[in-house]
């Protein structure tokens, strides 16, 4: 028996990658994409990479005859569909916005879906508030730290991102024009994804009090993120190097590289590579993801995986567009 899937919000980035994935998953059928402003319209002259891989149209209609329904829709506009809407009892919900990854908002029954934090709350869970990309990068290069209590002092991140981070709106920061040969820097300290960042942390090291100086940049590519941390600490860079090996040792897309690592290693896949330095007293972490796999779409499908029972690779073996 097929998992029977239902995606709401099917024409953003997300949506496209979230069909990109599901639609060569072994294990499951699609049962309907919702859009309202492309009800009717066959989803490959939407998301055209997807031409000759389905015939499947948008619809405005949505069917309860679905195991698990996928969110991928703008912040704030997920609790709006599901007040307007009554979803029937046993379907999984996965939410790839940030309206339930907060504990005031997510009450009792969300779980925060970060599998290399929550992975056995995840098997057990029936609605999955999917982490934010910034947070995702940001989260596993801290979390061994974390975990052994080792964040001890101020933690200092330059992060990039590229230009489907912004959705596919268009604004000011998102025309070609703009972007192209340009670097900015935006919500300097006060990115929201700091609070879910600071939520885990606290999951893993209930004193952590630590400030996060985040500095978010806007890059000029497509997709992708890179975080560059430091902090001080008395690690040695074996030591730290085997913190975080052991963490990572049962986690199928997070690994951990003893040389420097780049973006294309990771770029259309649902990996997360991490590689730790030693430089005097600092301790300097890089992480890289592709932000619409496994910082959206890639990870909400590697979170139905573990909710259904599947192997957590189902699915997700993408291999880098590294040249």
């Amino acid at each position: 028996m097929k998992i029977k899937a239902g995606i709401v919000g099917g024409a953003g980035y997300t949506g496209g990658e979230m069909l990109r994935i599901l639609v060569n998953h072994p294990s499951v059928e699609i049962k309907f994409v919702h859009s309202n402003s492309n009800a009717g319209n066959l989803i490959s002259d939407v998301h055209t990479d997807l031409l000759g891989d389905t015939d499947l149209r948008f619809t405005d209609v949505l069917s309860p005859e679905i195991d698990v329904l996928f969110l991928c829709v703008g912040h704030g506009d997920a609790k709006k569909f599901l007040d307007a809407n009554d979803i029937a009892t046993g379907i999984k919900i996965i939410d790839l916005s940030q309206d339930f990854r907060l504990k005031a908002n997510a009450g009792a029954k969300w779980v925060y879906g970060l599998p290399e934090l929550n992975r056995e709350r995840i098997k057990n869970a029936s609605y999955i508030a999917n982490p934010g990309c910034f947070a995702t990068c940001i989260q596993l290069g801290l979390l061994p730290l974390a975990a052994k209590g080792l964040l001890k002092g101020e933690v200092h991140i330059n992060a990039t991102t590229g230009s489907t981070g912004a959705g596919q709106s268009l604004s000011s920061t998102s025309h070609f024009s703009w972007r192209n040969n340009n670097l900015s820097v935006y919500k300097a300290f006060e990115h929201q994804h700091l609070n879910e960042i600071g939520e885990s942390l606290k999951q893993l090291d209930p004193v952590f009090n630590q400030v996060i100086n985040f500095i978010p940049q806007r890059g000029d590519f497509t997709r992708g993120i890179l975080a560059a941390m430091y902090l001080e600490s008395d690690l040695t860079a074996e030591e730290a190097q085997r913190i975080y090996e052991d963490y990572y040792a049962e986690h199928v897309f997070t690994h951990v590289s003893r040389k420097n690592i780049d973006l294309k290693q990771v770029v259309n896949t649902n990996k997360a590579l991490v590689h730790v330095e030693k430089h005097g007293s600092k301790l300097f972490i890089v992480s890289v993801t592709d932000n619409l796999l496994k910082g959206a779409s890639g990870q909400a499908v590697q979170n139905m995986n573990l909710i259904f029972g599947l192997e957590e690779g189902t699915g997700l073996r993408l291999k880098a567009a590294a040249f």
